[in-house]
């Protein structure tokens, strides 16, 4: 599958014990859906592409705005006014012409999350909303896909792999939608380093290599420069997976 280009191309990746031609050809021959290109997006869905998965689906209706440039880093002051699934597959695309990129230009709502998400083998969920988050973990959940979860906010940030019937839900942790709504900063370096773990999470999933984040929270201080790694356990009362769960369909929100 991996021609003399491919090669060439990942070197320096092939030759890890954990990858190897084998593994190349098994990224090679994977979707991964990118939902939100923006902080987190943008650097997910750039060392996604540069590692060389096969097809990456990228699902954002947003339009790129000036204040979006100190963390989005797929967009440039040239984009401003383009759509942002416009702007990111033409970076992506550059740095990387053998790799399909999907452009899925919707807000992703309940009527169109599973026909958006059932392709694809892993979800980046990068949005900046707890409505999206809830829909995309309640969709995957009953679709089976593996969700990596990524928040970031201010100098800090927070990581989670979610697999469904393996590990807990992202309602094990936050049961209901949070009531309270508020707008805060962030540093575009803080957007970076949980994009880029992100990206990681997804390639150790597809290669089933390394322990990935399974019932594990990865919370990252930046001011700090500390990484803390905190037990997450699935909840027997959780409203979606646990043991008496009233949640059987993905909610319209």
């Amino acid at each position: 599958m991996l021609s003399e280009s491919d090669l060439s191309r990942y070197e320096r990746q092939i030759m890890l014990d954990g990858i190897g031609i084998k593994g190349q050809e098994k990224l090679k021959s994977s979707k991964v859906l990118v939902a939100g290109v923006g902080g987190l997006g943008s650097p997910a869905a750039y060392y996604l592409t540069a590692a060389g998965i096969g097809t990456i689906g990228l699902a954002d209706f947003d339009e790129v705005s000036l204040s979006n440039l100190n963390r989005q880093i797929l967009h440039a002051t040239n984009d401003i006014g383009r759509f942002k699934i416009d702007s990111a597959a033409e970076k992506l695309s550059s740095l990387n012409p053998d790799v399909q990129i999907n452009k899925h230009c919707i807000k992703l709502t309940y009527e169109n999350i599973a026909d958006t998400v059932k392709n694809y083998d892993v979800i980046i969920d990068a949005v900046d909303n707890f409505e999206t988050r809830f829909l995309i973990n309640d969709s995957c959940y009953f679709l089976q896909k593996p969700v990596i979860e990524g928040a970031v906010c201010g100098f800090e940030g927070l990581l989670m792999t979610i697999v469904p019937g393996k590990t807990p839900c992202y309602r094990c942790l936050y049961p209901d939608l949070p009531k309270e709504k508020s707008f805060k900063g962030i540093i575009g370096t803080t957007a970076g380093v949980i994009g880029s773990l992100q990206a990681f999470e997804a390639v150790k999933l597809l290669l089933g290599i390394g322990e990935p984040l399974f019932g594990r929270l990865l919370i990252f201080d930046g001011l700090n420069s500390s990484f803390r790694v905190i037990d997450w356990s699935k909840k027997r009362s959780c409203p979606l997976c646990g043991e008496n769960a009233t949640i059987k369909n993905p909610a319209k929100y």
